[in-house]
């Protein structure tokens, strides 16, 4: 059964024409292009397909494109394009936390997820919020030092 599913990406509207049961992330990498958005585990376990849902992070790979009819979803192409975003890879890349970069886009937005709620965290509340995200080529302490470093350079953006 295909229906049109309307959302917000990245602050414009979209209209999609498809199976309702499709996954948010085909959609989003295969017909709208924002292949920012990996695919590596596909059981949203790994964290590499994360975007915000209606400011919330989830797993791209485990929602279906019903689930975002009327929603507003932010991916790191989106991210990328604010100052809170510009902020954060900006970190990352001064940090030395990105290497190979396959799970950074969705580290980024577990990142947002976090100050959004926590402008200030401390490691252990960095290491918590980006535990739904793996990476197997920096290791943590970067990233979490990148998290802390956008943080303190926030001023105010969180």
């Amino acid at each position: 059964m295909v229906r049109e599913i309307q959302f917000r990406l990245n602050g414009k509207d979209v209209s999609v024409i498809c199976d309702p049961l499709k996954r948010l992330l085909d959609v989003l990498r295969e017909d709208l292009g924002m292949v920012g958005t990996k695919e590596a585990c596909g059981e949203g376990e790994c964290g590499a397909c994360s975007v915000l849902r209606d400011g919330a992070i989830v797993t791209t790979c485990m929602i279906p494109m019903g689930a975002v009819q009327g929603c507003e979803i932010t991916t790191i192409e989106g991210l990328r394009e604010t100052e809170r975003g510009k902020c954060l890879i900006e970190a990352f890349a001064d940090g030395g936390a990105v290497q190979c970069g396959f799970c950074i886009p969705g580290m980024v937005i577990a990142a947002e997820s976090l100050l959004a709620s926590n402008p200030h965290p401390t490691n252990e509340q960095i290491r918590h919020g980006i535990s739904g995200n793996l990476c197997r080529c920096t290791g943590y302490d970067l990233i979490v030092d990148s998290i802390r470093l956008a943080s303190e350079r926030g001023n105010g953006l969180w």
